[in-house]
């Protein structure tokens, strides 16, 4: 199971959020977590799952095994009232921030933050983040002005979203991690892949794994 001390701070909402309470749970006893979940109206409906292992590495293998045990599980309860396409992917390098987790993993690192609130008569922040510190997300602007704090303070609550942006940096860096997750856990460095397209999918395009199985 997810370490309850780190649910997510950036959730969905109407349907997309009835789908994420009854998948979320089932994610979790395969060993993984949601990330996020959006359904849209691609071909027609599209319900778009993002997850990952707990050290943030994904797999097509995993995404395959995630799709037919929450396929199972919304047959079930049936949240969505026509038919609909099921995606599941990795998060990808520009990946979303949902964690508090996250902004600590990714510290260092260039994101962009959107607010639900103003803050210093802003909603928009992008800079490096500094991690986080009493329910705060501290983000380095690097567009601010002489006069201005350079380090933003923004509450977990207030987020919209937040996401990586995709530099070179951060590109190095997850590959590294992911070479590192797999000797860890004592996998072959030469992977399929495929096992990696996941990792360089952008906001919407998911794994093969899953996509467009219909419902």
């Amino acid at each position: 199971m997810a370490d309850t001390a780190d649910r997510r701070v950036v959730t969905e909402s109407g349907v997309a959020a009835r789908v994420a309470t009854i998948v979320e749970p089932v994610i979790e006893d395969l060993g993984y977590v949601l990330v996020r979940v959006k359904v849209t109206g691609q071909n027609g409906c599209t319900v778009q799952i993002m997850a990952e292992r707990p050290d943030g590495t994904m797999t097509v293998d995993a995404c395959e095994a995630i799709s037919r045990a929450v396929s199972l599980a919304l047959d079930v309860d049936d949240p969505i009232d026509r038919a609909y396409h099921l995606e599941i992917s990795s998060p990808g390098i520009d990946r979303p921030l949902v964690r508090a987790s996250d902004f600590t993993r990714w510290a260092d690192y260039e994101a962009k933050v959107e607010l639900n609130a103003l803050v210093s008569g802003r909603r928009k922040y992008r800079g490096v983040l500094r991690g986080v510190d009493d329910g705060h997300v501290l983000v380095e602007r690097l567009d601010a002005a002489a006069d201005e704090d350079r380090v933003a303070r923004l509450a977990l609550s207030d987020i919209l979203e937040a996401r990586l942006l995709l530099t070179d940096a951060v590109i190095a860096e997850a590959l590294r991690r992911d070479k590192a997750a797999r000797h860890a856990r004592g996998e072959v460095d030469e992977e399929d892949d495929a096992d990696l397209d996941g990792e360089f999918d952008g906001d919407d395009t998911p794994d093969d794994a899953g996509q467009g199985r219909p419902h």
